[in-house]
């Protein structure tokens, strides 16, 4: 087969593979009823994609931040290594990295195997990572073996990143090759996927447990090759027993409660309901396989990290029952209705006004900001009826974000570095006057989970801007700036 050949899923009618439209159609409206920052949504039946969409800024062409649904491709890149002979799920962890490891490492350390960082029973009483991201400069490596571990390996059940990042380093250590480079040949060209990046430590490594991305559907063919047992186009480029060890629950992780997260933990694959298992990324990252339904459901989202149970119980609740064994007669108005609502799929502009009484008095003029954690010195609002500028200066750049009145205007930026962003940034902005004395802006990232709003607030030569973002591990509290007219 040729590995350059972009590989392109067919297409069906859901009635032809077994489900009604107005099924899918119901699950549309109650996500964008109940969560209404999903993005894409796709659903594969016996092979075929049956509905696919995407809310408009966001799109098929561009990639989207996985985060922890990163893990999976990791584990599947340690499958590959195990089937080539590399290395073995129970060599020590330790033997991989000798110049890294401490002088005398505890027992529990020294018997940390590969399969505990894959089945997050490292023994850890706390996620490593936490030790690694927050100290850029130190090697990171290092750091992890610096985490003591308070548990016998294979005992304890911890969701550890720390031991994704590990596995990472251990496949890149013994093939000399990032993970990227090292899946591309692998896996990314035999499925057709296409320009999938990995963000990476100081040292060079893929960070593992998140910083993957890829399109939606470009999951989807991941999702599919697991649902196959590894097979993909009559060539088993995964083994077969590997899939099957690395979606069965492993170790001691929490079972028997009713959310998803209690259903058990593979080889860095969530265990569901249903029979099913999923990749999972916070912030609503999904690929949910269901091999008792022959059926990939995925999507990708900006939710609150306290809401990621909700679209999963839909599919449970809305999709599942709707799965029958049988096609369906075709239901050509059912059919139309679900079609349409996916070709017009869309989050809304920011709603107001284009003008506003006080629009003439501050377009243009530069407001000096007292000092701040952004560390923005001044910033200009330029407004017209078909849109505004804004141009913020830092203590060394100057950024300038064009906004679209009633549609998003997409660009680039850095101004939104974060320490899941960082660089010149494609966005889609929108804005509008939403009081007399009050402009709003919204920038979506569409390759991330994030969006930022800005509101200005104008009183005389005052102004107050309330900035925001969507979602966080911590706390999402405004931050309130100031300042006042310069010129």
């Amino acid at each position: 087969m040729a590995a350059t050949a972009r590989q392109v899923l067919q297409r069906a009618s859901p009635e032809s593979q077994g489900i009604a439209s107005h099924a899918i159609l119901q699950f549309i409206e109650a996500l964008e009823r109940q969560h209404p920052e999903i993005h894409s949504v796709m659903l594969l039946r016996h092979g075929s994609v049956i509905a696919e969409g995407w809310w408009s800024p966001y799109a098929a062409e561009h990639p989207h931040m996985l985060f922890s649904l990163s893990k999976s491709f990791t584990s599947t890149a340690v499958g590959l290594a195990l089937a080539e002979g590399r290395f073995s799920i129970d060599d020590p962890v330790l033997a991989f990295f000798p110049q890294d490891a401490p002088t005398e490492p505890n027992d529990m350390l020294a018997a940390m195997r590969v399969r505990h960082l894959l089945s997050m029973t490292t023994g850890h009483a706390i996620d490593a990572w936490s030790q690694m991201d927050r100290q850029p400069d130190a090697n990171w490596i290092k750091r992890f073996f610096s985490v003591p571990v308070e548990h016998p390996p294979g005992t304890h059940f911890l969701y550890n990143t720390g031991a994704s990042y590990m596995l990472a380093a251990i496949v890149q250590q013994v093939t000399g090759m990032k993970l990227v480079d090292y899946l591309a040949p692998r896996l990314f060209q035999p499925l057709g996927i296409t320009n999938a990046t990995w963000q990476e430590s100081p040292q060079g490594i893929a960070l593992g447990g998140i910083g993957l991305s890829m399109t939606t559907e470009d999951v989807a063919r991941f999702g599919q090759l697991y649902l196959q047992l590894g097979l993909w186009q009559g060539e088993q480029i995964l083994p077969e027993t590997w899939v099957e060890a690395a979606t069965a629950a492993q170790g001691p992780a929490s079972e028997g409660g009713q959310s998803d997260w209690f259903q058990g933990y593979g080889y860095q694959f969530w265990r569901c309901r249903h029979g099913a298992f999923r990749g999972d990324g916070v912030f609503g990252q999904f690929c949910v396989v269901m091999p008792d339904q022959d059926a990939v459901v995925v999507m990708t989202a900006g939710i609150d990290i306290f809401d990621s149970q909700g679209p999963l119980d839909l599919v449970w609740d809305i999709l599942l029952p709707a799965m029958g064994a049988d096609p369906l007669p075709d239901d050509p108005a059912a059919q139309a209705a679900l079609t349409s609502k996916l070709a017009n799929l869309a989050l809304p502009p920011v709603r107001g006004r284009a003008s506003s009484p006080i629009a003439s008095r501050i377009s243009g003029r530069t407001y000096a900001l007292d000092a701040n954690e952004l560390n923005i010195r001044a910033l200009t609002l330029s407004v017209a009826e078909s849109g505004c500028t804004l141009t913020v200066q830092t203590a060394t750049e100057e950024h300038i974000i064009a906004c679209g009145h009633g549609h998003w205007q997409h660009g680039h930026t850095s101004l939104f570095d974060s320490q899941w962003v960082s660089g010149r940034t494609p966005i889609a902005t929108s804005g509008a006057w939403t009081a007399d004395d009050t402009y709003t802006m919204i920038a979506r990232l569409y390759e991330t989970p994030f969006y930022h709003s800005l509101v200005f607030t104008f009183d005389g030569d005052e102004l107050l801007v309330e900035s925001r973002i969507n979602v966080s591990l911590d706390a999402v509290e405004p931050l309130l700036l100031t300042g006042k007219r310069a010129d």
